[in-house]
C-alpha cells in the first residue's frame, strides 16, 4: 500500500480535483445551485477564498486559499460534500449507498496540489478553466456556464476569447511536460 502524505501549509493556496464515485453521473451539473449553496455555507462556517472553480458533470476543479494559521482543507471538503449530499437527499435525488450505509456519491479521496508560486497558480487556474474544452463539452472556454472564467472576464483579467477555439491560441493549460499531466 502506498503511503500518501498531504502537505498542510497554513494560509496556503491549493488546487483540488474532487470527483463523484460514478464518473458517468451528471449530478454536479444538474444540481449546480445546490453545489454553489454548499460552497457558500461551508465558507461561512470555515472561511476560505475560492480563487477559481469549474464544475463539470462528474467532477470539479477548484483553487482555494486558506486563512493564515489554517490548513484544514479536509474539513472544508467534508463540509462542502456533506452540505451538497444533504441538499440532494432533501430534494429527493436518489443516492446509492455503500454496503456500510454511507452515501456513495463522492469519491473518498481527492487530488490536491500545493500551489508553489504565481506561475503555478496561473497554470492551475488555466487548467481548471480549460477543462470543459479538454473533455469535449464545449469548443470555447467562454461557452461553459459553470466556471469562474466568466468572473475573470468581468474583472478584466482574461479576454472572453481566451484560448480560442478548442485551445488553438494556448498550449498546455497547466500541464507541464516535465512533471507529467494534471489529471482531469
Amino acid at each position: 500500500m502506498v503511503l500518501y502524505r498531504r502537505n498542510f501549509l497554513p494560509g496556503g493556496t491549493y488546487f483540488f480535483t474532487v470527483t463523484l464515485v460514478d464518473r458517468r453521473s451528471s449530478v454536479l451539473f444538474e444540481n449546480v445551485d445546490a453545489l454553489r449553496n454548499a460552497f457558500r455555507t461551508a465558507r461561512r462556517e470555515r472561511p476560505f477564498e475560492l480563487d477559481a472553480i469549474v464544475i463539470l458533470p462528474d467532477h470539479l476543479h477548484a483553487v482555494m486559499t486558506f486563512p493564515p494559521h489554517d490548513a484544514d482543507f479536509a474539513g472544508r471538503w467534508r463540509r462542502i460534500k456533506g452540505h451538497f449530499s444533504s441538499a440532494l437527499l432533501r430534494d429527493g435525488v436518489e443516492i446509492t449507498r455503500h454496503s456500510n450505509g454511507e452515501l456513495a456519491l463522492w469519491q473518498r479521496r481527492y487530488w490536491e496540489h500545493t500551489i508553489r508560486d504565481g506561475g503555478d497558480f496561473a497554470r492551475h487556474i488555466d487548467y481548471a478553466h480549460f477543462n470543459p474544452v479538454k473533455h469535449g463539452y464545449v469548443r470555447r472556454v467562454c461557452d461553459w456556464p459553470h466556471s469562474s472564467f466568466h468572473l475573470y472576464v468581468r474583472n478584466g483579467m482574461l479576454p472572453e476569447d481566451w484560448a480560442g477555439e478548442n485551445g488553438e491560441s494556448r498550449d498546455g493549460f497547466g500541464e507541464r511536460a516535465e512533471e507529467g499531466r494534471l489529471e482531469g
